[in-house]
């Protein structure tokens, strides 16, 4: 790590990286060496991002085992479950997680008022409405804040078909993303929880395998082919805080993904 990246307020030259020459040096490598690699590569330009859902106590605690001060970005939509602020609260204290809370500048109370109750609308542009305002916006403000060259989340490969196609260092806009778990399975994933006496969200005993919001989020049942059709009426996958920006950053992947 260079001597910039350990003064407090300075952050070390985002680094050049050849993403396919990286990403087969680190296709089998364990989760931990990646985020030591990750931290000795970026310096105080890495960020963890988490959402407190089903199985994020893997993330925090993998990796505050090796930077146990980093900044973690917690989007608070104001449409959360209780059980998530009460697990956020647990895990917060329990890993002395030095957290970041963003939420967006327009309160619930006034985009109801201005746009309606957007997630009851079944119209996948009236959702992606709701996920720029609440989501996307304040992750990209957090993200430009904390001046973030690259930023760890727990995305799964077996997760959504988007995810599929990411490798574990990839790029989003002029950011790095380090994907640590993504080829992780949920045996994987429970092994690690049950390994270090780690707890799930608390809806999972309700039958919930993925949460965000209280009104897109419902248990999972029979005819679910996908955990994430439990999400967002089953219209789409993701919330947009995962996929690209801009046109021509989704260019960039369907090129890269061929």
């Amino acid at each position: 790590m260079s001597d910039a990246a350990l003064l407090p307020g300075k952050m070390q030259a985002t680094p050049v990286l050849d993403l396919n020459v990286i990403n087969r040096e680190w296709e089998e490598v364990d989760a931990t060496s990646l985020v030591q690699w990750g931290h000795e590569t970026f310096g105080q330009g890495l960020v963890l991002s988490t959402s407190f859902g089903i199985q994020s106590a893997v993330m925090l605690h993998l990796v505050t085992q090796v930077v146990p001060d980093i900044p973690v970005i917690w989007v608070d939509t104001g449409y959360l479950p209780v059980e998530t602020y009460r697990f956020a609260e647990e895990l917060t204290a329990r890993l002395g997680l030095n957290l970041k809370v963003y939420q967006s500048p327009l309160s619930p109370a006034r985009m109801e008022a201005l746009h309606g109750r957007l997630w009851e609308q079944n119209d996948v542009a009236a959702l992606n409405r709701y996920d720029q305002i609440r989501k996307v916006e304040p992750m990209q403000r957090a993200l430009s804040e904390l001046q973030a060259t690259a930023w760890l989340t727990g995305l799964r490969s077996d997760q959504t078909d988007h995810r599929k196609l990411l490798d574990r260092i990839g790029q989003q806009g002029d950011r790095y993303k380090l994907l640590p778990i993504l080829n992780w399975s949920a045996k994987d994933v429970y092994q690690y929880l049950t390994a270090h006496d780690l707890p799930y969200h608390p809806l999972f005993d309700k039958g919930y395998v993925t949460v965000g919001d209280w009104h897109s989020s419902r248990p999972i049942t029979a005819g679910d082919t996908n955990e994430r059709d439990t999400r967002f009426k089953g219209l789409k996958q993701e919330c947009g805080l995962h996929l690209p920006q801009s046109p021509e950053e989704a260019a960039s992947l369907d090129s890269s993904s061929l």
